[in-house]
């Protein structure tokens, strides 16, 4: 819950100046800070129930009380030098707060593919739990004419998709996450519409793909029944709007589409995927797997393919590491073992402030090369912290942390290549999708197991939902299109009904002896 607010008087407003970037803010007293620092730079991985680290600010001028829930999170040092939880606080009088403010690096695509032309102006979105990514093409050319990045607003509910689920379902705000969603890319699209390359020319198409939760938060589907278990949607299918009913003004006469799920947590992102990598067309059997909060699986070829989903957790967007944060300026991507020495590369070459997703992979690889952490995964010595580059350091539930979200990954590509019968080496190839997959360091993450496929085999694909997207645009122009077929072909596996997911995922926690 959040604390009360006092008595003031609405009409009363006080100034928030944010610090090292110099904005200001006018707001009223009384206002919670998660309602308005969001935009600014401060994220709220836990949804702002007061349970996580990450939503830090630190008082330089002004008050701001410490609450239970404070005191219980942050210790005596950090509480007695002004730092406080932005969820747990509102502005009372006026205030100077230092946020760290960064930018993040969102993985775009410009890739050339075969396509049929047509009249007129297309968008393609890819709708991510943390990241936006919206691309106007000419449908003559297929050339991309303007781009238009952004986080996606509901973070501020809730950094990975069971915090929205929560929220949505628990907290009655499924409507306000719609709304948001909606609001922004509709934005976004516009924006699109007025750029000077666009010429004056309407967009007629838009696709969006997504997440199965993003889906039905864009889609307007009732989120209960993937609240609970066995987690699968009553309704996944290609839902397509007029654009004048989403209330998107400036692009009325647009066609809108979010391409259909492949079932469970399973989205049309993962489609998207299957149609970027042509895997539906491929003689011999290929994977893909998008590594992010729930690790996404497809393993086939053009006759059969299996799909899966496993809650790996937000550790490889640094979700619920004490230091974790978003490839962003701070954040240590890189560790590097020379001569016996670990070296940090850090994010904007600026100071570390945090570690994302990448460098918690290296510096989990870097410890078992020097013997600091063991195969268990405790750090040797008994110690509880392993300091990497002042004053980032990985904590003992870290690695813990990590190695549930590997253990996820792992257990389910086993699942998977048993179900289809091969075994690792007959892959072809293993593609990785998205932003953590294009960057991820492909020998550490087969040193920590998490793709254990030998480096050759293993291809960082870029972002697979947006060219994927793009195809859709211009076959569903004349019917469904490929992705109707490819989704038919598809065989949704669930990994909590088989038996034997809980032992191998026991048995895929521990890192391997590498020394």
């Amino acid at each position: 819950m959040k604390p009360r607010a006092s008595t003031f008087s609405p009409a009363d407003p006080v100034r928030i100046e944010l610090q090292p970037s110099g904005e200001s803010l006018e707001v009223e007293r009384g206002t919670f800070l998660q309602d308005v620092l969001f935009a600014h730079g401060v994220e709220f991985p836990c949804g702002g129930r007061g349970r996580c680290r990450g939503c830090r600010v630190k008082v330089l001028e002004g008050l701001l009380a410490e609450t239970p829930e404070q005191q219980a999170i942050l210790t005596a040092q950090e509480l007695s030098t002004g730092w406080r939880l932005a969820c747990r606080s509102m502005a009372g009088g006026p205030l100077t707060l230092e946020i760290a403010q960064w930018q993040t690096p969102i993985l775009a695509d410009y890739s050339s593919f075969a396509f049929t032309p047509s009249e007129g102006l297309g968008v393609v979105v890819d709708l991510g739990t943390t990241t936006l990514v919206a691309q106007l093409l000419d449908l003559r050319t297929s050339h991309v004419l303007a781009v238009r990045t952004g986080l996606n607003p509901q973070m501020g509910y809730g950094s990975d998709v069971m915090s929205r689920i929560h929220f949505a379902v628990i907290e009655g705000g499924q409507r306000k996450l719609e709304q948001l969603i909606r609001r922004r890319i509709g934005a976004m699209v516009a924006d699109l519409q007025l750029s000077p390359r666009s010429g004056g020319e309407r967009i007629r198409h838009v696709v969006v793909v997504g997440n199965t939760v993003m889906h039905h938060l864009f889609c307007g589907i009732d989120l209960e029944p993937l609240a609970h278990s066995p987690f699968e949607p009553v309704r996944d299918g290609l839902e397509v709007f007029e654009a004048r009913d989403l209330g998107w003004e400036t692009v009325e006469g647009a066609t809108v589409r979010f391409l259909p799920c492949l079932g469970g947590f399973v989205g049309s992102d993962i489609l998207a995927g299957v149609l970027a990598t042509g895997m539906h067309e491929s003689d011999s059997p290929v994977g893909l797997i998008d590594l992010g909060t729930n690790g996404e699986i497809v393993l086939g070829n053009r006759e059969r393919m299996l799909c899966a989903s496993t809650a790996a957790g937000p550790a490889f967007e640094g979700g619920r590491i004490s230091m974790g944060m978003r490839a962003a300026t701070g954040a240590i991507t890189e560790v590097d073992v020379q001569d016996g020495r670990i070296f940090c590369r850090v994010l904007g070459k600026v100071e570390p402030r945090g570690i994302c997703g990448s460098g918690l992979v290296d510096a989990a690889a870097a410890g078992l090369e020097l013997g600091v952490i063991q195969p268990s995964g405790r750090l040797a010595g008994g110690c509880r912290e392993w300091m990497l580059s002042p004053p980032v350091s990985l904590q003992q539930r870290d690695i813990r942390e990590l190695q549930l979200a590997k253990a996820a990954i792992a257990a389910g590509v086993r699942i998977l290549l048993d179900r289809w019968g091969v075994q690792r080496g007959d892959v072809a190839r293993l593609y990785l999708a998205g932003a953590f997959g294009n960057y991820i360091n492909r020998a550490s993450a087969r040193c920590i197991r998490l793709i254990d496929f030998p480096e050759e085999q293993v291809e960082p694909a870029g972002n697979t939902a947006l060219l994927g997207a793009k195809l859709a645009l211009f076959s569903c122009q004349t019917g469904n299109g490929d992705f109707a077929r490819i989704r038919d072909a598809i065989r949704h596996i669930s990994l909590a009904a088989d038996p034997r997911f809980q032992d191998i995922y026991a048995e895929e926690m521990a890192f391997p002896d590498v020394r």
